[in-house]
């Protein structure tokens, strides 16, 4: 039996007539809620609070970064969008026949769609933490795509998972865009690409955006917008903390931070605290004082030989890789050994 989310009733449907587990199928590898209260209980407990930036999405979350896309500031998806537009077709050209895409946290299905057109694989699967927009959007997908098989997975993409059995016999190609990878630490971005490498096997393919180093006024304004639509992203963090584990954070009592770190080679977001104040969570009180910051992002940012050494810890080859002409950002398509 099929599952699929109904935009008219606004839930989860079924339809066994209509779809079969071989055409679409939804698998929920949500953690658990007590898994989840652990890890965030952990970061507050650091002398410096923080936060994986994996709590940013939920569905307001993924709707608010989709509008950062948008703005002027955000240069990396219209980079990364060009890049696309002009390489695509070499990039289906160095790949096999039969392919599966697997695309880590998914989010919005606009850069998507282009794989999809070029590359026609036989099955798609979108892998993000937001179940409900993660749906909404395979939903949309398969209204626009009806010969392509999509099997969504709601997972942790920062943890291992298995892919759906109905993509066994398919090439995998895996697909991380949007620079996703620099809010890794670098060696946990190792550790995260060790850990694709076990899910797309021996020969799998990886398809990476990489942001580039450049000039300091640019970084800062793509995470500080002037229409304060990054601040917006960054507190609603709090917005799902109090949602989805009952916390009494005051969005009021904090604003958006952000700095680019010269020395680590990468932009950092924060919340700070703006009074002294105490925060529940599930039984246990947080204190923070005024100027306090909570951490909720790095974004670092790689030359093209920094990444394909990172890759190569890892255990994967590149294939080949494309940047702009402003050397702003990289596209890395990578195979494992």
């Amino acid at each position: 039996m099929a599952v699929f989310w109904d935009t008219f009733s606004g839930g989860f449907m079924t339809d066994s007539s209509s779809l079969t587990d071989e055409q679409f199928a939804f698998l929920d590898l949500k953690p658990d809620l007590e898994v989840v209260l652990r890890e965030v209980h952990q970061g507050l407990s650091l002398a410096a609070k923080a936060i994986s930036p994996k709590f940013f999405y939920d569905e307001r979350g993924s709707e608010l970064f989709d509008a950062i896309t948008e703005l002027p500031e955000y240069y990396v998806t219209r980079t990364e969008m060009a890049l696309f537009d002009a390489h695509m077709a070499e990039i289906s050209a160095c790949l096999e026949e039969n392919i599966c895409v697997i695309e880590y946290g998914s989010g919005s299905t606009k850069k998507i769609r282009r794989l999809l057109e070029v590359l026609q694989p036989q099955a798609y699967v979108p892998v993000d933490i937001s179940g409900d927009y993660l749906l909404s959007n395979a939903e949309v997908l398969l209204s626009d795509f009806p010969a392509l098989k999509i099997f969504p997975v709601c997972a942790d993409i920062t943890q291992s998972f298995d892919l759906p059995s109905q993509v066994e016999a398919l090439r995998p190609l895996g697909f991380y865009p949007g620079s996703s990878i620099g809010n890794f630490e670098p060696t946990d971005a190792v550790e995260f690409l060790r850990r694709v490498h076990v899910t797309l096997g021996t020969g799998g393919y990886f398809l990476v955006g990489v942001d580039a180093k450049k000039d300091v006024s640019i970084l800062e304004a793509a995470y500080d917008d002037a229409a304060g639509v990054t601040a917006q992203f960054n507190l609603n963090t709090l917005v799902h903390l109090n949602e989805r584990l009952g916390a009494d954070f005051d969005l009021d009592n904090f604003e958006h931070f952000s700095r680019y770190n010269s020395e680590l080679g990468c932009i950092q977001m924060f919340l700070k605290s703006t009074v002294p104040q105490q925060v529940n969570l599930a039984g246990k009180v947080i204190s923070f004082a005024e100027g306090e910051l909570l951490h909720t992002e790095n974004s670092f940012k790689y030359t093209k030989q920094e990444f394909i050494t990172l890759a190569q810890s890892a255990q994967f080859e590149c294939l080949k890789s494309w940047q702009d002409s402003k050397q702003w950002f990289s596209l890395f398509l990578l195979r494992a050994c």
